[in-house]
Order: structure tokens, then sequence, then C-alpha cells
């Protein structure tokens, strides 16, 4: 057994103090985002991590690239037949998070998903590399399957079948907006003493700023 007792890190990289925060929490997450891209070797700031509650009672947590976020909330795309997909259409209430480790940062947004429109998935799913856009149409994601032949050999078939034409969105592929409800950052500081700031979306569409104990 490895005793991880003595694993610690102090953090003392930055504050995150009322006095210096913005009353829309998509304003400070673009703050964020953008210092962490600019000042941080993390390769993969939009890498996320997306929790559901699955069918089978249990939450389940996987990695999920952001693909986009503006004032309506936060965007990603999936097989909408996957076990996320299938998650997500039975409770629409899940969680992001963000660790951006050199920053000494996590953002953590409880949300409500929804499927994009069918134009917004289609102007994604275009923009997509072929390699990508087979990618999709090839793997029946979730499922089990015998090898990583079958996977090999669809994907040969397609390549072949759609040599010099355009690749369509398959219908069950596609977007989910994320609609935050809550959004929580956390700043790292010394002692274990870090700076919690919570975001509460209000009936009235503002938001309540709290400060929570580390």
């Amino acid at each position: 057994m490895k005793d991880l007792s003595n694993y610690r890190k102090s953090y003392e990289k930055s504050e995150l103090l009322e006095t210096n925060i913005p009353e829309d929490p998509i304003n400070l997450f673009h703050r964020w985002f953008y210092e962490t891209e600019e000042q941080s070797d993390i390769e993969e700031v939009n890498a996320m991590t997306v929790s559901t509650i699955g069918l089978d009672g249990f939450p389940k947590a996987r990695v999920v690239l952001l693909k986009k976020f503006n004032e309506e909330g936060f965007f990603f795309y999936t097989n909408y037949e996957s076990e996320k997909g299938k998650a997500i259409e039975a409770n629409p209430n899940i969680c992001l998070s963000f660790f951006w480790h050199s920053m000494e940062r996590q953002v953590i947004i409880k949300g409500i998903a929804e499927r994009t429109p069918a134009q917004i998935s289609d102007n994604y799913f275009d923009s997509r590399p072929d390699g990508s856009k087979l990618g999709a149409l090839v793997s029946n994601q979730s499922r089990v399957i015998a090898s990583r032949t079958v996977l090999e050999e669809k994907l040969k078939i397609l390549e072949a079948d759609f040599k010099g034409k355009e690749i369509p969105r398959p219908t069950f592929w596609g977007g989910y907006l994320v609609r935050p409800q809550e959004v929580e950052f956390w700043q790292g500081r010394p002692n274990r003493l870090h700076d919690r700031i919570r975001y509460q979306l209000q009936t009235d569409y503002s938001w309540k700023i709290e400060r929570l104990a580390p």
C-alpha cells in the first residue's frame, strides 16, 4: 500500500476577493479561462469533467472538451445515444468542473443541459476534420464491441464510401448547452484557507454572491 499522507502543496499564487469580482459568473469564468490560457502550460484549458447521474442511479464523471461559452452557458458535443447522452436525457441536471492546477484554480458549475438546435450542431460538425467526422459515425459510443478491429474495419469502409464527398452529421450526434444555475470559483490559498466564491442564480435572473468556508 502506498501512503499518500505526505503529498502536500502550499497554494500561494493568487487570491479571490469580493472587491475584484464581477456580478456575473460568466464574466469571471471568461477572465480565468483566458488568464489560464495565457499564463499556464496547460495544453487543453477547455478540458472539463462532466458529471451525470446514470440510469443505474450512480454518478459518473468523464473528461469532455468545452467548445464554446457565452452568456447562455457552456457548450459541448457528444453522441446522444452514449451512456452520457442517455443519462442527460433522463436527468438533465449535470455538473461541469475545471481544475487548472498550475493556476491553483477550480471552477464547479451546476447546470441544466439541453440539446442545441440542429443548425448549431451542424455548424460545429462541419468545422471538424474529416477523421473526427468519420469517428463519430464509426463509434456506437459506450456500447460493448468485440475488438478494436471492428472499429478499424468500419472506418475503412466509411473512408471509401465518403471519399471525395461531404460527411453529414449523424442525427445521433450533437451539442448540449448547459445553462448554469450555480457556479463556484475556488482559488488555492496558504494554510488551506482557500477562497471559495459561489454564484447562485435567482428567480429574477440576478446572481447571489456568497463566500464559502474552505
